[in-house]
């Protein structure tokens, strides 16, 4: 599957809008009410031989290992079946990265080649009690979570950034409490202090904790032994690891997601 892309816009210094559409979408079909779905990018690397639209498995059997593109997973932000639309919200840190180097140089035209969507996750409408926390990386996945609380529930919202500036504007039709905190050199991972000091019940809440690893899986912890929330109530995923390049993370995740979830 793939995707021609229609308009790119800069929403923050780290995140980056890009609308696709195009006859490459035709089969996309959306997982109904999730919020967290997913697509899961083949970036090819500069100099590729092959053209613009691919079949990342026949690459791998006929092209040499640096000539394979990278495979990296997307946030789906939005999608307008009736337009064939599919809106895609990429971290951007400074070009590393080949899906964040992808988004930077992006322009009409340009195509980008997927697979999925996957998903998992949806706010319980009949739930009284939402918690969702994470950084820049989960920030798609809230906000599409946020839209889709009711008007009855309360959500608690946590949010990490490196200033005001990397700040998005976030609505829901649930009773919102949104508070945003800001890395320093002194405290480069404030989101569990902040969490810590949120007032919301353990027990029936619905939680969504997505993000940098070690954030996450402190949030985890918290939440799981200091508020009692049930393990069967929670979304909890790490995106990446501080420290580590995406291929360095994409070689261990598995382990630490495995002994992250065996934790009491």
């Amino acid at each position: 599957m793939h995707g021609e892309v229609r308009t790119t816009e800069r929403l923050t210094p780290s995140l980056i809008r890009i609308v696709l559409g195009g006859p490459g979408l035709n089969n996309f079909v959306m997982p109904d009410d999730d919020t967290d779905a997913y697509v899961n990018l083949a970036v090819p690397p500069r100099g590729a031989t092959y053209g613009p639209v691919f079949d990342p498995r026949e690459v791998r059997e006929t092209h040499p290992r640096e000539h394979w593109p990278a495979r990296r997973r997307c946030t789906v932000r939005r999608w307008n079946a009736a337009a064939r639309e599919l809106t895609l919200d990429f971290v951007v840190h400074g070009g590393s990265g080949a899906a964040g180097a992808w988004a930077l140089a992006a322009q009409p035209g340009d195509v980008l080649v997927f697979n999925g969507p996957g998903s998992g996750y949806h706010p319980d409408p009949t739930v009284e009690w939402h918690f969702m926390a994470g950084d820049e990386s989960a920030l798609p996945a809230i906000a599409a979570s946020l839209e889709k609380v009711p008007a009855h529930a309360r959500v608690v919202v946590r949010l990490v950034c490196d200033g005001p500036e990397h700040e998005l504007p976030l609505e829901s039709p649930g009773r919102l409490d949104l508070r945003w905190v800001h890395r320093t050199e002194a405290d480069p991972a404030p989101l569990l202090a902040a969490v810590e000091a949120a007032s919301f019940p353990g027990e029936g809440v619905q939680a969504f904790i997505h993000g940098e690893a070690e954030e996450t899986r402190a949030l985890r912890r918290h939440v799981i032994r200091e508020r009692g929330v049930s393990r069967e109530t929670m979304s909890c995923s790490p995106y990446w690891r501080r420290g580590m390049s995406d291929e360095q993370w994409r070689s261990v995740k598995r382990d630490f997601v495995a002994a992250m979830n065996s934790e009491a």
